[in-house]
């Protein structure tokens, strides 16, 4: 689960930052804490979803960028925690996903100039984010912990 809400930190309130930090870092935190017993014996792969905002920060998302950068540290403790377990936990960054949530309250004319700036002018796909996943989930990606995986189109290499 995650949550978006554009916001200067003047516009937000301390009621809306709390609810991204609750969804998009406690979120992740419950998420691996609860993973953690059935996974304890076997080991296994946490992959948990930060953002290209949580690897740099952009404007008007102050609280959004702050929970995402939140879960790139935790991503990185939990791999130093848990590694010795056989317990990979990496984190994976989307830059712009076609989504709902990507969409929301944006025009086609404003997301259409939001790709321009992705160096291969489109935006992602979900599905593409998903092989991601799936290879990070999967026994390939083996000797992979405590790294950012980013899918973004190259939009955060320059």
């Amino acid at each position: 689960a995650g949550i978006f809400r554009r916001g200067g930190i003047a516009d937000t309130t301390p009621e809306q930052y709390m609810q991204m930090v609750n969804v998009n870092q406690l979120g992740v935190f419950l998420g691996m804490r609860s993973a953690l017993p059935a996974m304890r014996d076997k080991g296994g792969s946490i992959v948990n979803i930060s953002s290209t905002s949580g690897m740099v920060g952009s404007i008007t998302s102050c609280a959004y960028s702050a929970t995402k950068f939140a879960v790139r540290g935790m991503t990185k403790s939990a791999a130093l925690e848990l590694g010795p377990l056989g317990i990979r936990v990496n984190s994976v960054h989307p830059g712009n996903v076609d989504t709902d949530m990507s969409r929301a309250g944006l025009t086609p004319e404003i997301i259409q100039g939001m790709a321009t700036r992705i160096p291969l002018r489109r935006q992602g796909q979900p599905g593409e984010v998903a092989e991601l996943i799936l290879w990070l989930a999967s026994d390939a990606s083996s000797f992979c912990t405590g790294s950012e995986f980013v899918v973004d189109g190259g939009l955060i290499a320059g």
